[in-house]
C-alpha cells in the first residue's frame, strides 16, 4: 500500500494513504489556450480530447515522493500541476508532475496516463488556507536541458478551471472521500529555439508559491531510462 507524508508547516506531518488517481485534463479557463495545447499535443500525434474536461484514471501505486522515477524509453516527459488531496474529510493542496510517455500518448492518452510514476512534493497546504485567494497561486517548472535549467511552464491557477469545479465535475464513479487524489490540469510548454513545446526532459522541477503568505512547495525529480527492447 503506498503511504505519502507531507511537511504541513507548524512542525507537523500528513500521513496520507491513497485510494484513487484521477487526473484532470484540458483544464484551462481560456478556450483559445486549451485549443492551442491540444494543438501543441496534436503534432506529437495526440488524438483531441472526447471532452473538456477530461477526467481520467490511473492508478494510485504510481504516485512518488521519490527523487527519481524510471521511465521505459526517453520518449516520455512531466507536466506541472496542483494537485488535490482527501484526508481527514478536508482538502490538501500541494504539486506534482503527470510525468506522461509521449509515444503512448500518440495512440492512447488514457493509456499513457499509466505508463509513468506520478511525482509528488513532500509539502502540503490546507485547501481552506489558500482556497479565497487561489487564483494568485503561482506555478512553474524547469527541465534541464543543453546542460543548464530552461524555464518550461509558467503561470498562475488563474489560467486553470477553479478547482473546486473540478472537484463539482468529477464522475459519479469517483467518488469524494478520503484517499482521493486529483491532478488539476497544467499550462502549455513554452517553446525552445526550435519552436518544440512539449519535449523529453531526464529532469524536472515543480515549484508551487504562494506570495501573499511568501512561502513555496519545490521539488525536483529525475528519470531514469531503461532501454526498449523487442
Amino acid at each position: 500500500m503506498t503511504q505519502l507524508n507531507f511537511d504541513i508547516g507548524a512542525g507537523q506531518s500528513l500521513a496520507f494513504t491513497p485510494s484513487q488517481l484521477v487526473i484532470a485534463g484540458w483544464t484551462g479557463r481560456d478556450a483559445a489556450a486549451i485549443e492551442h495545447h491540444i494543438e501543441e499535443l496534436a503534432a506529437l500525434g495526440v488524438p483531441r480530447p472526447s471532452a473538456v474536461p477530461l477526467y481520467y484514471r490511473a492508478a494510485h501505486r504510481q504516485l512518488t515522493q521519490d527523487a527519481q522515477i524510471e521511465v521505459l524509453g526517453d520518449a516520455s516527459s512531466g507536466e506541472v500541476e496542483p494537485v488535490l488531496l482527501r484526508t481527514q474529510g478536508q482538502w490538501w493542496l500541494t504539486v506534482g508532475s503527470d510525468h506522461t510517455d509521449r509515444a503512448a500518448e500518440a495512440y492512447a492518452v488514457d493509456v499513457s496516463k499509466h505508463m509513468c510514476a506520478k511525482p509528488l512534493a513532500r509539502t502540503a497546504w490546507r485547501w481552506d488556507e489558500v482556497a479565497s485567494r487561489a487564483d494568485a497561486l503561482q506555478m512553474q517548472s524547469q527541465i534541464f536541458e543543453d546542460d543548464r535549467w530552461v524555464l518550461y511552464q509558467q503561470g498562475t491557477l488563474a489560467q486553470i478551471r477553479p478547482l473546486i469545479s473540478l472537484i463539482a465535475g468529477l464522475p459519479a464513479d469517483a467518488p469524494v472521500q478520503d484517499g482521493l487524489v486529483l491532478f488539476c490540469g497544467t499550462f502549455g510548454a513554452l517553446p525552445d529555439a526550435q519552436s518544440r513545446g512539449v519535449r523529453p526532459a531526464a529532469r524536472m522541477r515543480l515549484q508551487l508559491s504562494d506570495p501573499a503568505a511568501a512561502r513555496q512547495i519545490a521539488h525536483e525529480y529525475q528519470s531514469h531510462v531503461l532501454p526498449r527492447v523487442a
